[in-house]
């Protein structure tokens, strides 16, 4: 996937992860509090603490924004994110969900919820989720 910009960026990149969490014909996203992309839905996901393994980081951030547990599977592809104030390189992860209950949105999440995969087309999605979703197998088209 390609960055926002193609411009260089003097920023330092910051390593962040994501949990592609599928049930069914339903994906778990989260609406972003803060930061980057505030107010749009995108997987749960945020920054890898120093010293940390990038799954302990999946599975951290996963239950920080929307309380679920989960076993964090295989890589499944990355992204950066650039702009004047960050430099994010993305690495995102299948994870399965080991909790049954509801999600709920926490830290830097201000809804956490299962949605259909065929719904995505109406949410505000952050930049370049739905052709990230397509490109690796989850949806068929981009929305």
């Amino acid at each position: 996937m390609t960055s926002e910009t193609d411009q260089p960026s003097s920023l330092t990149p910051q390593v962040a992860v994501g949990a592609i969490a599928i049930e069914g014909d339903e994906i778990l996203l989260i609406r972003r509090g803060h930061g980057p992309a505030a107010g749009e839905w995108s997987v749960p996901g945020g920054k890898v603490e120093p010293g940390e393994l990038l799954a302990s980081a999946v599975l951290r951030e996963l239950e920080e924004e929307t309380g679920v547990e989960a076993v964090c599977g295989p890589f499944v592809g990355w992204v950066e994110r650039i702009s004047d104030d960050h430099h994010f390189v993305i690495m995102d992860f299948e994870v399965t969900v080991m909790s049954n209950h509801a999600p709920v949105a926490g830290t830097d999440a201000t809804e956490a919820a299962w949605v259909p995969l065929n719904q995505l087309g109406e949410l505000r999605l952050v930049e370049g989720l739905a052709g990230f979703l397509a490109e690796h197998g989850y949806i068929d088209t981009i929305v």
